[in-house]
């Protein structure tokens, strides 16, 4: 039976015990504070529901994760980097972003990025955890992607694109930033063919803890507060 967690305390089961069947299904119930999201992504879990469902938590295995330094750039997509006309900026529209993400989702497949959801995340951007990565074309806002970090560990939520390739070319920067900054890891949480083309890979729970514990409590953090983003061409 799935475990139902009350508002307090905060407190999850062993991730060890998660369902294989869907596969990573923790526990129900608890809540989207930034206490809860913080505990949560500390422990190697996240959340995603729909409208219609609880709050559900999640830890799959094997998890998708990319290296910075693993990324493929294909011969396509770099010449869409170098002459693609992209600007791409960091915490610039962190709101724009997740309102756009949860946008083209709900119009091709649905969204799980709930009111609540976007909430919550508002409210930890707010506090310095939760960031964004925004391509541009010229002031027009053609792609880009969210998550949090924390330490030198970002764990990706969504990301979209207005023209082809913008969210691919915004995990570019994302991954470029993380290795020129001194390296780090990105949770893509869920495998995809999309991702896999860029270079992530699966890797087993116990490996993708191993791999948290390090890069979260890394001395110098991968992102500065909103308001200090950088910006690059």
């Amino acid at each position: 039976m799935l475990p139902w967690l009350p508002p307090t305390p905060i407190q999850f089961p062993p991730t060890d015990t998660a369902l294989d069947d869907p596969d990573g299904l923790l526990a129900a119930g608890g809540a989207l504070t930034p206490a809860w999201l913080l505990a949560a992504y500390r422990r190697g879990i996240f959340p995603w529901y729909s409208d219609d469902q609880p709050i559900l938590w999640w830890s799959p295995d094997p998890r998708m994760v990319l290296f910075p330094e693993e990324l493929k750039v294909r011969r396509s997509l770099a010449k869409r980097l170098r002459n693609g006309g992209f600007s791409t900026s960091l915490d610039r529209a962190f709101a724009a972003v997740i309102e756009t993400c949860a946008e083209t989702r709900a119009a091709h497949e649905g969204t799980w990025i709930t009111a609540e959801m976007h909430h919550a995340y508002l409210a930890l951007h707010r506090l310095g955890h939760a960031h964004s990565v925004e391509v541009w074309r010229e002031e027009e806002l053609v792609g880009g992607l969210y998550g949090v970090a924390i330490g030198r560990m970002f764990f990706g939520e969504s990301m979209f694109s207005r023209e082809r390739d913008a969210s691919k070319v915004a995990l570019v920067a994302l991954a470029r930033h993380l290795e020129a900054d001194g390296g780090g890891l990105i949770d893509c949480q869920m495998h995809t063919a999309h991702l896999a083309s860029l270079g992530a890979r699966d890797i087993a729970r116990d490996s993708f803890l191993d791999y948290l514990e390090q890069y979260a409590q890394a001395a110098k953090p991968a992102f500065h507060p909103p308001g200090e983003g950088d910006s690059e061409q």
